[in-house]
């Protein structure tokens, strides 16, 4: 959620810089909305100023013998006019708020203006990919072929479409793709392994952006009772870990907190109808190991860089060519300011697809966390920033290995790194 400044005193520039990200901020009903709070703010100081004096007033004459009837009368009748305009103050309040809390973040000072992904900047390309000398196939027709190593007709028959079944050393590699994910980020680069819940309550939601705007792209848990707390599934493990800040004041000197967790992750690929429907692309359910940075907001730039070069490694590791790309305005997401996207080379589609999202969130999710923290000898705490990204999404990498890494003859190399991970074993065999 943007501060409420940008509303109140830089509205104008604020509509501006939304129109890069393809945003149409509604100038006269924000304006219209801040006229009434401020008409309705001052009678309420009004009338809550005059319902003190006349208490006051009520004391001395209580104290000088007086008939104070007439007097209680007109206090209550204040009284009542002061709990109407705070409830009409309320609920200007409240569709103010909810009118903000759909408005993106504003980009960062460099991001590209851009209307879509097209307009994307590359910033650096990592190795080169494979040269093969023979048709390749396809993580599905790969996949299948190891023993059923991969079964959507058995998920579709358990759950149905958008759902996979993984057998075998395909498991198996899944498996040691998500182990070795999480042990350099443990061991190299300093985060902490956390467990979380795979339900979370809506606070978590709004706490994070997917609430209230992207509701349809969550898989909603029904209660057995009305009185239960509606909970969802989680989208990606950066709701859980960013949500252990809510309502938390931090130290200065605990900052950065580095957190890593790896969770099954679930999206209704609401609107995505069509798009990526074969294979591990686009699933209902798929895992990912996540990053999460709360950082200070002087060094959260630099926060993010270390971030996306944690999420590179696993990919340099692991030998997979991939480029790194800064993403325009108009195709970053509803809660970034900045964000890098890593995407790999996959032969069977003779380009890069995208693998890992590492984004700058600024004070936009901690605004509506409370998440804080105090710098040393300071009284009041300030919002710090957050961080995520995919390090990485282990089912698109799992797909990207099985296509570099094939055979001639159908069999898949495993890499050096994952060896000791698959019992030592370097060859998936067809």
């Amino acid at each position: 959620m943007l501060d409420a400044k940008y509303f109140r005193e830089e509205l104008q520039q604020t509509a501006e810089r939304l129109k890069t990200r393809g945003f149409e901020l509604n100038i006269d009903e924000i304006q219209a909305l801040e006229e009434q709070r401020k008409s309705i703010q001052v009678k309420t100081e009004q009338l809550q100023a005059e319902r003190n004096s006349r208490s006051k007033a009520i004391g001395k004459a209580k104290q000088a013998g007086e008939d104070i009837q007439p007097l209680l009368d007109a206090v209550s009748d204040l009284g009542s006019q002061l709990d109407a305009a705070k409830e009409e103050l309320r609920e200007v309040q409240d569709k103010l708020g909810a009118l903000i809390m759909g408005v993106p973040n504003l980009p960062a000072e460099g991001v590209p203006e851009g209307k879509d992904e097209s307009e994307n900047q590359e910033i650096s390309v990592w190795g080169e990919p494979p040269q093969l000398d023979f048709e390749p196939k396809d993580h599905v027709e790969l996949a299948e072929a190891l023993a059923k190593g991969m079964d959507f007709e058995a998920a579709a028959k358990l759950t149905g479409a958008r759902f996979v079944v993984m057998r075998g050393k395909i498991a198996r590699l899944h498996r040691a793709l998500t182990q070795f994910m999480l042990d350099t980020h443990t061991e190299a680069h300093g985060y902490a392994e956390t467990y979380v819940p795979y339900l979370v309550n809506h606070d978590s939601l709004y706490g994070t952006g997917q609430l209230p705007k992207f509701g349809k792209d969550l898989f909603h848990i029904q209660g057995e009772t009305e009185e239960q707390i509606p909970l969802s599934l989680i989208p990606t493990a950066e709701v859980p870990l960013t949500n252990l800040a809510r309502d938390e004041i931090f130290d200065e000197a605990e900052l950065p907190v580095k957190l890593t967790a790896h969770t099954p992750c679930f999206r209704s690929e609401a609107g995505s109808h069509g798009r990526d429907t074969r294979g591990l692309i686009r699933q209902h359910q798929f895992d990912k190991v996540e990053l999460v940075w709360l950082a200070h907001p002087e060094q959260s730039m630099d926060a993010l860089e270390q971030l996306t070069n944690h999420a590179e490694t696993i990919l340099q590791k692991l030998g997979l060519a991939y480029r790194k790309v800064l993403l325009c305005t108009g195709d970053m997401g509803f809660g970034a300011t900045k964000t890098y996207d890593l995407e790999v080379w996959l032969p069977a589609q003779n380009t890069y697809r995208e693998i890992s999202s590492c984004s700058n969130m600024g004070d936009f999710q901690a605004r509506r966390m409370q998440a804080r923290f105090r710098r040393k000898g300071a009284k009041k705490p300030e919002l710090l920033h957050t961080l995520n990204g995919s390090g990485l999404a282990v089912g698109r990498t799992l797909v990207a290995l099985l296509e570099n890494y094939q055979q001639a003859d159908g069999s898949i190399m495993i890499p050096e790194v994952l060896r000791p991970y698959m019992g030592g074993i370097e060859r998936i065999e067809a």
